[in-house]
């Protein structure tokens, strides 16, 4: 039995040095933490249960029989994230490179079992070197079982991949899969063919970071939600995420004590928006300004800026925020922001977080190239998840609203719970300028001094139409508020839709404009 102890004791003592003290070294060297550290460090200390510790390789070709370590080149278990129950697996890249192969998957879909099983969010910690070649179809048949759980548990308990390392291939549409991506910049790459392949097959030459990296898939691709500074900051950014969402899907998002005054009016609201029509502000002046201060918590920061979304809380309910960026682009939507704004729409519908929606878009982005690669497709993506939401939805206009933008971006016809409208609100088939030159082109072209009609014309149509009050007599507006009101008047309604009930008519699923 002392033998049996002894040699337990020492297979738990290897997988605990993974690949060896030198390949630790290596990757210390390069900036990275192993699998155990970035593990010990996102967990509450001392709560993580390793699962799998022991398991090693089954294959026995290409010299692989005498190469067998324990862990398998990932490290799984679950823990807990303050002190709610997670699930956790981390490549280990000092074994076989982190490589896939079969036992390395069984380990991941154990643990992704488990999660959906007990109703808890899954980590990912990615830092691998792609399929395990000496495995062959294996490691291939072992990507296809963690993709067809990454979709299984879509919509059923939250999902977040970290990239901390490479992450090629067939390696990329796990990440891709799940509902947020970390990215650490400098250190970690995404892409499907690597800068060799490109060159090889195009001529064209570019270098890992501009291929895959951290910004690049931040900012242009939008594959990443985050690019952060290092990997602590990935993992501490993961933590603050699971605290706005729920463990599962059947369950409402933990509450923060609350710390604001629900009944604050920050009177700064009073002049956010200018006077001038086309001259742009911040709207996260409005979500700071509404919203529990220091709460938003930026989702998708660097891709389509011209919409801002993110979770933050009111009166410590976590609530999901989308909102047009007057800043960029003028706030207009189009395919990008589209796509972004859509996306988190749908995930807060999912995991039963509320949506604060903030108005002030012209329209949609004109132009060949928009329609060419599809904005009516894209654009359509938005209205069908706004359409779909049962989660209580509220929408404030800021200012313009104009067009089917009005209507796609949670409008009272798509469902929505609570349309509230500033003074500053302009609400209307199209702008003033564009109506104008439609309505009055004969009068226009007949008169005297076009340019000082026109002017003249404007400024009727904004003072006649281009106002709130219109859709207010209609019902479309529930009430026009002055800007200080906002929050407190959000925090009630949050409050009376908490225990809505809402249901879609039964039907397999959907068919979404993909």
């Amino acid at each position: 039995m002392e033998d049996r102890i002894e040699e337990l004791r020492e297979k738990r003592e290897r997988a605990l040095k993974g690949g060896g003290e030198e390949r630790i070294e290596s990757q210390h060297e390069k900036g990275k933490m192993t699998a155990r550290e970035r593990i010990e460090y996102f967990l509450d200390d001392g709560t993580f249960n390793e699962i799998d510790q022991l398991r090693t390789h089954r294959n026995h070709n290409f010299g692989m029989e005498e190469k067998q370590l324990p862990g398998d080149g990932v490290v799984t278990g679950y823990g807990e994230v303050n002190g709610r129950k997670t699930f956790v697996f981390a490549h280990d890249f000092t074994v076989f490179g982190g490589s896939l192969g079969e036992v390395l998957a069984e380990k991941i879909t154990k643990v992704m079992d488990k999660a959906v099983e007990v109703g808890s969010p899954v980590v990912g910690l990615n830092d691998s070197a792609g399929a395990r070649i000496q495995e062959g179809v294996q490691s291939l048949a072992g990507f296809g079982e963690i993709f067809r759980r990454n979709t299984e548990a879509s919509g059923v308990v939250p999902q977040i991949s970290a990239i901390m390392g490479p992450c090629a291939g067939g390696a990329v549409y796990s990440p891709a899969l799940t509902d947020f991506t970390f990215m650490v910049k400098d250190t970690s790459h995404m892409f499907i063919t690597g800068p060799d392949v490109i060159k090889t097959v195009t001529g064209e030459e570019v270098s890992f970071e501009e291929l895959g990296g951290a910004v690049t898939h931040a900012s242009t691709s939008g594959v990443a939600h985050f690019a952060c500074d290092s990997e602590e900051e990935a993992l501490d950014d993961i933590r603050q995420l699971l605290s706005y969402l729920p463990p599962n899907n059947v369950e409402d998002p933990p509450r923060a004590e609350p710390w604001d005054d629900p009944e604050r009016a920050d009177d700064s609201l009073n002049s956010v928006v200018p006077d001038e029509p086309r001259k742009p502000y911040d709207m996260h002046d409005v979500i700071g300004g509404v919203l529990d201060e220091g709460s938003f918590f930026e989702v998708h920061e660097g891709f389509a800026k011209n919409v801002v979304v993110g979770f933050a809380r009111l009166d410590g309910h976590a609530v999901g925020v989308v909102a047009n960026q007057p800043r960029v682009n003028a706030g207009t939507l189009d395919i990008e922001a589209s796509e972004k704004a859509s996306r988190f729409v749908r995930t807060c519908d999912a995991f039963n977080v509320p949506l604060v929606t903030f108005v002030d878009v012209p329209g949609f982005l004109p132009g060949t190239d928009q329609e060419h690669n599809g904005i009516i497709r894209h654009g359509a993506k938005l209205l069908y998840a706004y359409s779909e939401a049962t989660v209580p939805l509220l929408t404030v206009i800021t200012r313009k609203a104009y067009g089917g933008a009005y209507d796609v971006m949670a409008s009272k016809h798509l469902g929505a719970d609570v349309n509230y409208a500033w003074p500053t609100a302009e609400i209307a088939v199209m702008g003033p300028q564009g109506a104008v030159n439609i309505l009055y082109d004969d009068e226009l072209e007949a008169a005297d001094d076009p340019d000082a009609r026109r002017e003249e014309l404007i400024a009727e149509y904004r003072e006649e139409f281009a106002n709130p009050y219109t859709a207010a007599d209609r019902g479309f507006i529930d009430a026009v508020i002055e800007p200080p009101e906002t929050r407190s008047r959000l925090v009630s309604d949050l409050e009376l839709l908490r225990s809505k009930r809402d249901s879609l008519p039964e039907k397999k699923h959907g068919n979404l404009p993909i």
